[in-house]
């Protein structure tokens, strides 16, 4: 039995992508266009915006700083006001930086929980009350953060990024219990290794690397399905699922095996 409500046909839906300059959040919104979605993406780079309408007409542009909580709640009302509440809602803005205890750097540490946990508290605070409202009058509401399996335990180079996205995995799982009987969706979105300007810096191997257009097809897959959590791909995720459960020597050893770190 689905968690949340199938999201299968695109056709007029509105969508708000929040990241979506690059990588998978761009590459959700390209596949939602194609679909017949009204596709409206933010990202701090206004000109990848405009390139990303430029090849989907018809899609709208909203340049957006997530840590600004101002601007958040001004460019929800510019979204509400331009198409109504959307249908969807997807927080995929992030930031990576690779980090170890031995190079630790507290800005940096903090930009992660800004961009990262912040930017979706901001995200969440300027759209609830219309999300909800949506939903009390019977139509389709759903919001989705994009996670990480870097959220399920400590991985290699990891230290900003992972208490941030296991941070997001929570606030996903109660917003869920909150949210559903009040017939808004929620999901968490736990990609493995997605090829993206931040996968980028990373210097060691990254086992079941995929494309952002693999990504977006396993996302779409998901909300179709009506997954609370959506991880691909599976051979990596469900591996490091069952991680989770074994004693931490077995873990820590099968982790270094895997990166090699």
């Amino acid at each position: 039995m689905p968690l949340n409500p199938p999201l299968r046909d695109w056709q007029g839906r509105s969508a708000w992508l929040v990241g979506a300059s690059t990588g998978i959040g761009r590459a959700t919104a390209s596949r939602l266009h194609a679909l017949g979605a009204r596709v409206t993406v933010s990202a701090r780079d206004a000109d990848a915006l405009a390139r990303f309408v430029a090849a989907h007409p018809g899609s709208v542009a909203l340049p957006l700083d997530v840590t600004d909580r101002a601007a958040v709640q001004a460019a929800a009302r510019e979204v509400i006001a331009g198409s109504g509440t959307p249908d969807l809602a997807l927080y995929c803005a992030g930031t990576y930086t690779p980090m170890r205890a031995t190079a630790f750097d507290l800005d940096v540490a903090l930009r992660h929980v800004q961009v990262n946990y912040a930017g979706a508290l901001h995200w969440l605070d300027a759209l609830l009350p219309a999300m909800r409202e949506r939903a009390a009058a019977g139509q389709g509401a759903h919001l989705s953060l994009v996670g990480s399996v870097a959220g399920y335990r400590g991985l290699p180079q990891s230290l900003a990024y992972g208490p941030t996205k296991a941070a997001l995995i929570n606030l996903a799982e109660t917003l869920y219990l909150d949210l559903h009987p009040a017939g808004v969706g929620v999901s968490i979105v736990n990609p493995g290794f997605v090829e993206t300007p931040l996968t980028a810096n990373n210097g060691f191997r990254m086992p079941a690397l995929l494309t952002p257009e693999e990504a977006a097809e396993a996302i779409l897959r998901g909300w179709a399905r009506g997954d609370f959590e959506i991880h691909f791909p599976r051979r990596f995720t469900l591996w490091l699922k069952a991680l989770r459960h074994v004693g931490y020597g077995p873990y820590f050893a099968a982790v270094r095996r895997s990166t090699g770190l």
